[in-house]
């Protein structure tokens, strides 16, 4: 039995519910446009692979279904492109943030916003296909996280393309962890990364895959691109005050130098896959 599968959805909503992913993205008012504003480009400063895998402006006029919306930046994003978008999140406190910056920026009539978990996605979303069905960072935080690529393999068609954020097994942060905390045995390494896979501690389910992992997990799937993404190399000190600073490991370290390493050792695994 998977380490995590034992965790009830309950646990894993209520986490997310004391601390969205983002939330301190910004000091200014919580939900005033400024507060979107500076959340955005934060979130895009930080980790700025996710507009090109995302690529908004592609989806114009079609069907997109994003499985955890959060705080709904990239949601906002494919909505200004154009395209028509039904956002699912099992945080309420994150939706009703998500509808709230829909609203503030007139982008309410392109979205529809879906309360629930994505291991019974098909039953409550609109039904597909949808021409993109699109995920970053989140599958890989519910205990069953095969219900869900089953879920969306009902939603697409032919036609359609999954993207997908999940993290990688062999990483930065998994060997920077078993460097300061311990195991060196790879295979034990589930609950601290999940301990310490997000700005909050203590997050109960997080899912690490290897490239052989991803082929196993999307079964059904033919995976057309698996790179490897994100190294975060701030300090975090000086990060949680919003300055930027280097860590001292990554300082003098060019960015195509950084680029070579996150080949290797990204955090993020971008992977497109068409049904098989």
């Amino acid at each position: 039995m998977s380490e995590f599968a034992s965790v009830s959805l309950d646990q894993v909503r209520d986490y997310w519910n004391r601390r969205p992913c983002n939330l301190r993205h910004s000091k200014k008012e919580v939900g005033s446009r400024e507060y979107f504003d500076e959340v955005e480009a934060r979130k895009y400063f930080v980790e700025p692979h996710i507009p090109g895998f995302a690529d908004f402006s592609k989806w114009r006029g079609k069907r997109v279904l994003e499985i955890g919306c959060g705080l709904g930046t990239d949601t906002m994003n494919f909505a200004r492109a154009g395209a028509s978008v039904v956002a699912i999140d099992y945080s309420d406190v994150s939706l009703d943030l998500a509808s709230k910056r829909a609203w503030a920026f007139g982008l309410s009539d392109k979205i529809h916003f879906v309360h629930g978990n994505a291991e019974e996605l098909a039953s409550l979303v609109p039904e597909g296909p949808y021409d993109l069905v699109y995920s970053f960072g989140v599958i890989h935080h519910t205990p069953n996280p095969e219900r869900v690529i089953s879920q969306i393999h009902r939603l697409m068609g032919p036609e359609s393309e999954l993207r997908l954020m999940v993290y990688a097994k062999i990483s930065y942060k998994t060997l920077w962890l078993m460097h300061t905390e311990g195991p060196w045995e790879i295979g034990t390494l589930d609950p601290l990364v999940a301990k310490n896979s997000e700005a909050q501690t203590g997050c109960p389910v997080t899912y690490t895959y290897t490239r052989k992992g991803l082929d196993r997990f999307l079964e059904g799937f033919q995976i057309t691109e698996a790179k490897k993404s994100h190294i975060f190399t701030w300090d975090i000190e000086h990060y949680i005050r919003h300055e930027y600073v280097r860590d001292k490991v990554w300082q003098g370290v060019s960015e195509q130098d950084l680029a070579e390493w996150e080949e290797e050792l990204g955090w993020h695994w971008l992977v497109k896959a068409k049904l098989a």
